[in-house]
């Protein structure tokens, strides 16, 4: 459909429990620190020879190509995996697709902001999340 055959897909499991970073508590929620390879903080612990910075020491003179801040904490990977997995198997059964392979010859439509607002749930106070769909 869109001719990828691989996903960067990094920052989705940034907040899962096994990824790097400190999981912290802000204003009553539970996030995990981010920090991208291209931030100022990742290159001075080694990832500027990623950007062609290495030989530079001033840090002032490092010209950043990601950020550092917190993410949602989502739980455990597998969790995190499970619900992307349910949500490509959800999509193929949209376009009739029984396999990748398949899925590869569907075709995109455009539908207008009305019928994306109507495609997703409307009319109603959310009181509790569904674990893949928290924002809408």
């Amino acid at each position: 459909a869109a001719g990828a055959s691989t996903v960067m897909i990094g920052s989705m499991f940034a907040g899962v429990e096994e990824s790097p970073g400190e999981t912290i508590i802000y204003e009553g929620r539970r996030f995990k620190t981010y920090r991208g390879m291209g931030s100022i903080e990742a290159m001075q612990q080694g990832s500027k020879d990623r950007y062609f910075q290495d030989l530079e020491d001033d840090v002032k003179k490092l010209v950043p190509e990601g950020i550092s801040g917190r993410v949602p904490y989502k739980g455990k990977l597998a969790e995190v995996v499970h619900q992307l997995v349910g949500g490509l198997r959800a999509g193929m059964g949209y376009c009739g697709a029984k396999n990748v392979e398949a899925l590869r010859a569907a075709k995109f439509i455009r539908i207008t902001m009305a019928g994306m607002r109507e495609s997703h749930p409307h009319d109603v106070q959310v009181t509790r999340e569904a674990p893949n769909y928290s924002h809408i």
